[in-house]
């Protein structure tokens, strides 16, 4: 009883950092709140120490508990996954998108770190360092929106590939990123979450599947308003992404494609430390 305590606690403390449902409101208010290297850091880096603290101390201290409370988890977990989905597609902060598309990504992480296998171990920690790219390259680009016009509300915006081609590129990219396209970093952790849900637990399966189709449709209801239409008349200054700002997110680009076509660095590492740790639990 004394560990299924300790577990409650530690989890919950851990759940808010994440954030978990349903303690994810602090997150869009956050990033809305934050400069744009704020925003990053804060997604890029942060986010993870919850998922670090449940690999370091929840699952190996507290494994008995761990298996007491799956249902509760999962149940946690897919509700963090599809009600951020629904309430992305209603939001028009450029950066309350991108905040409760992080909230989807991360739950799937927990989805994948409880799995108690190989491939939901791998697939999480791999989609962590993933989703720090791509979350990072999106609150660039919004940042770098925001700092010529003065406004993240998408109503404000629209015909952006006419006059900033090089920025709608990269946003298109980082959609694509964003919705697991093969090829791209964002797939090897969600192939490898979803490979372990479908062998561990297909009802969990199908109903995390339902988040594939989600994805696309708030990240590119965003991509389309931003880059396709009209220009609007709240866009005057007609300057695509100077040399500096492209030297800040070619990396990241380049990062989201290496780790999607060669992945397999990363993951013989990772390969050997979750076996160690599953090891441990056993």
């Amino acid at each position: 009883m004394k560990q299924l305590f300790l577990f409650f606690f530690s989890f919950i403390a851990f759940s808010v950092k994440i954030p978990m449902f349903p303690f994810h409101i602090w997150l869009p208010e956050a990033h809305v709140e934050a400069p744009s290297v704020g925003s990053v850091i804060l997604a890029g880096i942060l986010l993870k120490l919850g998922c670090y603290g449940f690999i370091r101390i929840v699952y190996p201290c507290f494994t008995e508990a761990v298996f007491f409370f799956y249902p509760f988890i999962y149940t946690l977990s897919l509700l963090g996954i599809l009600y951020p989905a629904f309430v992305a597609m209603r939001q028009i902060d450029l950066k309350r998108i991108v905040a409760y598309s992080s909230i989807c990504h991360m739950n799937l992480i927990v989805l994948g770190l409880f799995l108690y296998s190989l491939e939901g171990l791998i697939g999480g920690c791999f989609l962590m360092l993933a989703h720090g790219i791509v979350s990072a390259l999106f609150f660039f680009l919004v940042g770098f929106v925001y700092d010529r016009y003065g406004s993240r509300l998408l109503i404000y915006y629209g015909g952006l590939c006419k006059i900033m081609p090089f920025f709608s590129f990269c946003l298109f990219f980082a959609s694509l990123c964003n919705i697991g396209l093969p090829g791209t970093c964002n797939f090897i952790g969600e192939f490898l979450i979803f490979i372990g849900l479908f062998l561990h637990n297909k009802v969990v399966f199908f109903l995390s599947l339902i988040s594939v189709i989600l994805s696309p449709i708030y990240s590119f209801f965003f991509f389309n308003r931003m880059c396709f239409g009209n220009l609007t008349g709240f866009v005057r200054n007609f300057q695509d992404l100077n040399f500096i700002e492209c030297l800040i997110i070619l990396p990241l680009l380049f990062l989201c494609l290496v780790l999607g076509f060669f992945p397999f660095f990363c993951i013989d590492v990772l390969t050997s430390t979750s076996l160690n740790l599953l090891e441990k639990i056993k």
